[in-house]
């Protein structure tokens, strides 16, 4: 039996998956990733999402999709293109800190899963140079 290369998985094509622990409360990183400048910056410009499965979505650049999955606090799963991308927003450590995960499936090659990996890389970096900037990015959050 010979061994699928990394990456490629038997029901879902290609995927790639990255995290990055941010210094901030998962509260607070939900609250932008789901909201539009964060959502602008992992689905794209003009994203808006309505919570509930099975809602359109288009973005400025014209990408349409579709909300597969939407748990507040936890993770937003969208179609996107023949791709299905997952953000997903959990505690580190003692829950002052937070996990962001990206994660995209349905790829159809070992290359589109290279630029992926690129691309996602440099939004979990826009992220957090996003919420890096705020003043306080926590303080809606916090009782």
């Amino acid at each position: 039996m010979r061994a699928r290369p990394t990456g490629l998985t038997k029901d879902a094509g290609w995927q790639i998956g990255v995290s990055r622990t941010l210094p901030h409360p998962p509260s607070a990183v939900w609250e932008f990733v789901s909201g539009p400048e964060g959502l602008a910056l992992w689905l794209g410009p003009g994203a808006e999402l309505t919570p509930e499965r099975g809602a359109p979505y288009r973005t400025a650049d014209g990408v349409e999709g579709e909300v597969r999955g939407y748990r507040p606090g936890d993770r937003i799963r969208v179609t996107y293109g023949p791709t299905t991308v997952q953000v997903a927003v959990s505690p580190a450590g003692d829950g002052t800190r937070a996990v962001l995960r990206l994660h995209q499936e349905r790829m159809a090659s070992r290359e589109e899963r290279e630029r992926q990996r690129a691309h996602w890389r440099d939004v979990a970096a826009r992220i957090a140079a996003a919420l890096d900037g705020r003043a306080d990015p926590g303080a809606s959050a916090r009782p």
